[in-house]
């Protein structure tokens, strides 16, 4: 043993570095997503005919690339236009996000910031009525997060997009009703992204629309997405249906305005897996030159769960096992986590006519998103099947994070103590915590103990790091192998704080 860890020290002497991002180590993984298209693309025809859908048209987006595009049925029945994943679909809600990102481009550059009252850009909100007179003002976080305390209004909101900046002010000029006060609770609110939507027009002197355009359409390419439906090439455009009466009902389209911000804009799955591609490339954190419309920070800003809003304890995944769900809204951006720690950051998009979805899983650096051309189309529905499929047949696993150097550095000196813990104080590599917790003659019947049960080891494995300060390594030993786990402190260096060793069979 000796020799081996006299060996293995000389090779795993690493220099005084920290952080190292998380990357994928297999390098087969999207071969194997490919692999499962033909299934899922089964999935969709399947769930588009079973629910009627006119047209759809879907995206499978991996580390940042469109890799599979497929349309279905038509974006145009009457003419019969195939739909495709050039068609251009009304996404609806899927446009809060591009409003939040605009505001935190604002608020990057100094225009604004999160907490000030919106009053200071609208002055006619100084003119609301809170439920009781020790609320607190409606701030652009608020706003943001499904906070200011409105009620839920999606049938009366999808309803609004075309009305005027004039109407959408005359609302608090004539007092908002509130369900909640400001900060006490999540309810959806399509009003407060209309707001959010006129204060980045107070604050750019463009507006909401041409700001958007300027500073996230055009900069990543986005040549093909709209805000106004007459702007869209005739055979472009998809058009929206209700079933109505075991028919398709075509529904009117509604005009661009002061609603636009909270879901008027019109893309194509070619277009808006670029938009996609900004919220993946925000992870992982890294030194790389910042290169989107917005800094990473800022996109991960966006998809962090700022309000928790419920757990959905008998959640299921789509094959039917028992999967409890905490959910939560983040800045324009809906955000879950499953029972198997998979995290989920997208946004639903329904309106008279239309129904869309998109889904990335920043952990395993794949994203999936679909339109259809029928009234509220549960979109969201069969892209969780799609996913939960994908993973599933292609086995592929999240990216892996390195252990940062000064990890490894712990790691080689706790080895060369274990396990006869022989004058641990000396090294000074433990912090001054430890001695105090921890006392090196039980410390020492504890390893022995351990190392008596492993037998001779035979390989010290690399540390896998839970963080860029915490971690464990095992020790294969004979008989079992031997699981050291440890934390670093905060201070420069980090020093050991905490120490368990345990045997695993």
């Amino acid at each position: 043993m000796k020799k081996y860890l006299i060996l293995f020290l000389l090779i795993s002497t690493t220099t005084f570095a920290q952080y190292k991002p998380a990357t994928f180590t297999d390098p087969d993984r999207l071969r194997k997503i490919e692999a499962t298209f033909p299934v899922i693309d089964s999935i969709y025809k399947k769930y588009a005919l079973a629910n009627n859908f006119p047209g759809m048209a879907y995206g499978i987006v991996v580390d940042g690339k469109l890799v599979h595009s497929v349309g279905l049925g038509y974006s145009h029945l009457e003419e019969k236009t195939p739909a495709t994943p050039k068609s251009a679909f009304r996404i609806a809600s899927m446009t809060k996000s591009l409003t939040a990102m605009a505001i935190l481009k604002l608020r990057d550059a100094g225009k604004l910031k999160l907490d000030d009252p919106a009053y200071l850009y609208i002055p006619e909100m100084k003119n609301n009525k809170y439920l009781t007179k020790d609320a607190t003002p409606v701030t652009i976080r608020h706003l943001l997060t499904h906070a200011a305390g409105y009620p839920e209004d999606n049938p009366w909101g999808d309803r609004q997009l075309a009305v005027s900046d004039d109407e959408l002010l005359a609302i608090y000029k004539n007092g908002v009703s509130f369900s909640t006060n400001p900060g006490q609770g999540y309810e959806y609110s399509n009003l407060g992204f209309a707001t959010l939507g006129y204060i980045i027009k107070k604050v750019s002197g463009k507006t909401y629309e041409q700001y958007i355009t300027d500073t996230i359409l055009k900069p990543l390419g986005m040549t093909h997405t709209y805000w106004e439906y007459t702007n869209v090439p005739k055979e472009q455009l998809a058009l929206g249906y209700r079933w109505l009466d075991g028919k398709w009902v075509l529904q009117p389209m509604l005009h661009d305005g002061a609603y636009g911000a909270m879901g008027g804009l019109i893309t194509t799955i070619e277009d808006f897996s670029k938009y996609m591609a900004v919220h993946m490339d925000a992870w992982p954190a890294r030194d790389d030159v910042e290169t989107g419309p917005v800094k990473r920070s800022s996109v991960r800003e966006m998809q962090y769960p700022w309000d928790i809003n419920y757990l959905t304890a008998n959640a299921k995944t789509p094959n039917g096992r028992h999967c409890p769900t905490v959910s939560a809204y983040a800045y324009g951006l809906r955000w879950a986590k499953d029972c198997d720690n998979r995290v989920y950051v997208g946004h639903t998009g329904g309106l008279p006519g239309f129904g869309s979805q998109w889904n990335i899983m920043p952990d395993y650096g794949v994203g999936i998103v679909s339109f259809a051309n029928l009234t509220y189309a549960n979109a969201g529905a069969v892209n969780n099947m799609v996913l939960d499929t994908l993973l599933t047949l292609s086995g592929v696993k999240p990216r892996t994070l390195l252990a940062s150097n000064i990890l490894t550095r712990r790691r080689n000196e706790l080895v060369k103590l274990l396990p006869n813990w022989d004058n641990p104080q000396a090294t000074g590599i433990f912090a001054d915590n430890f001695f105090m917790d921890y006392f090196p003659d039980k410390l020492k019947v504890e390893a022995t103990e351990v190392f008596n049960r492993a037998g001779n080891i035979t390989g010290i494995g690399e540390v896998v790091a839970e963080n860029n300060l915490r971690g464990y390594f095992m020790m294969k030993g004979e008989r079992g192998n031997i699981k050291v786990r440890f934390t670093l402190t905060p201070e420069n260096p980090a020093l050991i704080q905490e120490y368990h060793i345990t045997f695993v069979k």
